[in-house]
């Protein structure tokens, strides 16, 4: 280990959040759902619920496959360029979206571009702030997504303000012109720690030093750990990003909100998702990743079951949204540290890649579920039990999941 003085690595924090806020601009795709179902003379496209969400889940696919790529990139050649790079493609490819006026040009330039660069944007303020803060892991990774979760809290009203006056393609060049802008300004900030720097004072836990073998990808597929964390992770999504993507459209057709007020459930959600990292970050660097996992599905899966009472029940729905933003913000805080806990920190990016296509197949499946669902039944009653279940069975795989032994060559 290289022990030396500790230099500013703040400011990776302040780089990171300020990527992730626009990063997280994605979440408040359910503001653009309604107004893309409605005619082109009245500014939509007139899609269907599933085609208005498709989108939306696209992106998060295509977002989850990217991070491997740019995981492993950013592994080799530092977090600066990829981070800009992919600030780059999504700036430009929601300018597509907004200039080719189609939904064939809005798949491909959000769902598909856009996606991408978030893909390769958000891996590297996560990795690089795992490697500068080993003693804070938790905490760390918490604050390095919170600014994701957060994103939706600004730009959630700042997009239906733009809507109701512009349209939906001039705000969504709007948008795309100030996300490049950020993110590659931004970006600048970031940089790895030099090989083998440890904080000033800091010993890394005896446990922590038993376990703390360098996994290379191929190791870390070979683990039966990899596919219990995996399947944990999916089944949160699901349950997380369907709620996100669907937010709005539930709060109108169960709750009777107006979409202005719905609009409001995304801020509320996109708070507890802020917290939600911070909070339970930082409770896992006390408790450990697996009871603090357990609780979060625990909470979460009893929240999904429950939205079965809001059109009896309309208050429930700002509580659910709550609960289940908190709980989703935590997965997206406690995965990539125990992605470090278990394969080590060498190999982070293309590792925290690989774990995260969990999120992408969520992301993808999830919302368009809740879409399917809706169109057969009419409601959204089975998507909830399913998902609630889920999560349920999720907290016991986690309660139960070990870290593996050292990995062989």
């Amino acid at each position: 280990m290289v022990e030396q003085k500790s230099p500013n690595r703040w400011l990776i924090v302040v780089g990171a959040i300020l990527i992730q806020l626009c990063l997280g601009g994605i979440y408040i795709w359910s503001v653009f759902r309604k107004p893309l179902e409605k005619a082109i003379e009245e500014g939509g496209l007139g899609l269907s619920p599933s085609q208005a969400t498709l989108p939306f889940s696209l992106v998060l696919i295509f977002f989850a496959i990217a991070t491997v790529v740019g995981g492993r990139w950013q592994d080799k050649a530092g977090p600066r360029l990829v981070a800009t790079v992919g600030g780059v493609l999504l700036g430009v490819g929601m300018l597509l979206s907004a200039f080719g006026h189609s939904y064939p040009t809005l798949v491909l330039g959000y769902g598909v571009i856009g996606g991408i660069g978030i893909g390769f944007t958000y891996v590297c303020p996560v990795s690089t702030g795992i490697k500068w803060f080993p003693d804070k892991r938790g905490l760390i990774t918490g604050l390095s997504v919170a600014g994701f979760g957060a994103g939706a809290l600004i730009l959630a009203p700042v997009a239906r303000s733009l809507i109701d006056s512009i349209g939906i393609f001039h705000t969504l060049a709007v948008l795309g012109s100030i996300f490049l802008v950020v993110i590659v300004a931004a970006s600048m900030l970031l940089k790895n720690p030099p090989a083998g720097w440890t904080p000033e004072g800091w010993t890394p836990p005896e446990t922590a030093q038993m376990t703390r073998e360098e996994f290379g990808p191929g190791q870390m597929l070979r683990t039966p750990q990899f596919y219990l964390v995996w399947i944990t992770y999916l089944f949160g999504a699901l349950a997380g990003l369907m709620i996100i993507g669907q937010t709005s459209p539930i709060g109108q057709e169960l709750a009777g909100l107006t979409a202005s007020t719905a609009a409001g459930a995304i801020m509320l959600l996109s708070i507890f998702n802020a917290a939600g990292r911070i909070f339970w970050g930082r409770v896992s660097d006390s408790l450990g990743r697996s009871k603090t996992l357990f609780l979060m599905f625990l909470i979460c899966g009893v929240a999904m079951l429950l939205y079965n009472v809001i059109e009896g029940f309309p208050p429930y729905y700002w509580i659910g949204v709550s609960v289940v933003g908190l709980c989703f913000g935590g997965y997206l805080a406690l995965f990539p540290a125990i992605t470090a806990d278990f394969y080590g920190t060498k190999n982070i990016g293309v590792n925290y890649g690989l774990m995260f296509m969990a999120y992408g197949v969520g992301g993808l499946l999830g919302p368009l579920f809740a879409s399917k669902v809706l169109e057969a039944t009419g409601g959204y009653s089975v998507a909830f039990i399913v998902t609630g279940a889920l999560c349920l069975l999720a907290g016991a795989i986690a309660l139960v999941t070990k870290p593996p032994k050292i990995a062989s060559t």
